[in-house]
Formats: structure tokens, C-alpha cells, sequence
């Protein structure tokens, strides 16, 4: 197998499925099918999930609300998308663990790096929600973060495009689709992969990303079975 440990990066919008906002339950529930496949051939898997589905940091300071506060409010969002694949995983026999950067004991145990290693060894998913428990990080940035602290192998990237373009494909159709794309091309290119904190914790430790559709079946035990199924940057 060519990666034993990963993070897989959801975005909350993808949550949404055709929905207008909130979490459609069919794509929860694809989802962690896709996950129990790649869980079935022994791989450790961490996720980091959005919240963009349900509430965005950026856009509340357009209604008046404070960044630092609507930062917030976008951390406990998460809390909610992570609560949800949770249940949604355990309904199909895997075994979780939700870990928060904002202590709620109620619901989740706190991140602790050792702790968080524990899991992945004992075969549990480990879903990291809030962020890594500050404002001004985006969730990104804590994937990053948190597939370095837990030496994983690579960043798999799960959007609704098959890889990195030379403009965004839905607005202009000619766009070149990369399959293998260096950090440097990256940044010569100005392609937009993930906000520039959370590229250069990658890049400055090695740590390859993957940007691929997680909505199309099957792509993700593609990618874990050595096929190419997305773009790799590395």
C-alpha cells in the first residue's frame, strides 16, 4: 500500500450535497462509505472537516460581526460537520474518536498529540474539528498543522473538481488540468490549491497534497491503491 497513514481534508460545503446550506445526509453517508473502503485495507485515517456549510468566519465580518468572533463561530461549526460524519462512520462500524482545538468535553476530547496517535494506531478515525482553536487559521491550515504533528504520509485534498487547473474549470472550460504539479510551479503559477499558510507548512516540511473530486465514487481507494485520481504536489 503506498500510503499507511493519511488526512483527509473535507470542505463543509461539500456537506451540502444540492442544498443550499445545512448537510445533506445521501453525501454524509457517501462519504464514509468511501472512507470504510480505504479503512477495510488498513490505512490510519485523520480528517479535518469545513464549516463553510454552515457558517464562515470571512463572511461575518460583512454582517458586522467581529473576525475574532466569527472566527469562532466557524470553529464550532466544524464541531457540528465533525459530529455529524461521526455518527454517520459508527453507523457503519468503524470506530472514531473527535478530537477539538477548543476544549468542549461534552462532545469531544481535546487535541493531544499523543493521545491522537493512540487512536490511529488502535485502528480508530480521528476527526479533528475547531480548527487548531484560534482565529485567523482557516481549517486548511490545521490540516496541515495537524498531518505534520501525526506524520502522515500526505494532505488528500477532497473538492468537487478531479485536480488543480490553470483557471477554475466551472468558469472557463479550456483550463489546463495538472496531474503532477511542483510547490514552486505552484506559487510561479499563482494556482490555488489551499491558502498560503497551510501550502507552505507542506511544502517547508515535504509533505505532499493531493487535490481530488471526493464526490466521484471510488476515487479515494484509487488514490490509496497507487492509481492516478487527482493531482499530486510534491
Amino acid at each position: 500500500m503506498k500510503y499507511k497513514r493519511i488526512l483527509l481534508k473535507l470542505s463543509g460545503e461539500a456537506l451540502m450535497g444540492n442544498q443550499q446550506y445545512g448537510i445533506d445526509p445521501e453525501r454524509v453517508n457517501q462519504y464514509s462509505l468511501e472512507i470504510k473502503r480505504v479503512k477495510e485495507l488498513g490505512i490510519e485515517i485523520a480528517i479535518v472537516i469545513g464549516g463553510g456549510n454552515i457558517f464562515r468566519g470571512v463572511q461575518a465580518e460583512e454582517g458586522g460581526i467581529d473576525r475574532v468572533q466569527g472566527d469562532y463561530m466557524g470553529m464550532l461549526a466544524t464541531v457540528i460537520n465533525g459530529m455529524a460524519l461521526q455518527s454517520n462512520l459508527e453507523k457503519h462500524g468503524m470506530y472514531t474518536r473527535l478530537m477539538s482545538g477548543i476544549k468542549m468535553e461534552q462532545v469531544c476530547e481535546p487535541f493531544i498529540k499523543r493521545r491522537a496517535v493512540r487512536h490511529l494506531e488502535k485502528g480508530r478515525i480521528v476527526i479533528f474539528g475547531a480548527g487548531i482553536g484560534n482565529p485567523y487559521f482557516t481549517t486548511d491550515s490545521t490540516a496541515s498543522l495537524r498531518a505534520i504533528e501525526l506524520n502522515c504520509d500526505v494532505v488528500l485534498k477532497g473538492t468537487r473538481v478531479d485536480g488543480v487547473y490553470s483557471a477554475d474549470p466551472e468558469k472557463e472550460p479550456g483550463a489546463t488540468r495538472y496531474s503532477k504539479v511542483s510547490y514552486r510551479e505552484v506559487y510561479e503559477k499563482g494556482l490555488n490549491i489551499m491558502d498560503m499558510t497551510a501550502f507552505t507548512l507542506c511544502q517547508e516540511n515535504g509533505l505532499p497534497i493531493i487535490v481530488f473530486d471526493m464526490n466521484k465514487p471510488g476515487n479515494l481507494l484509487r488514490i490509496m491503491q497507487g492509481e492516478e485520481a487527482g493531482t499530486l504536489i510534491n
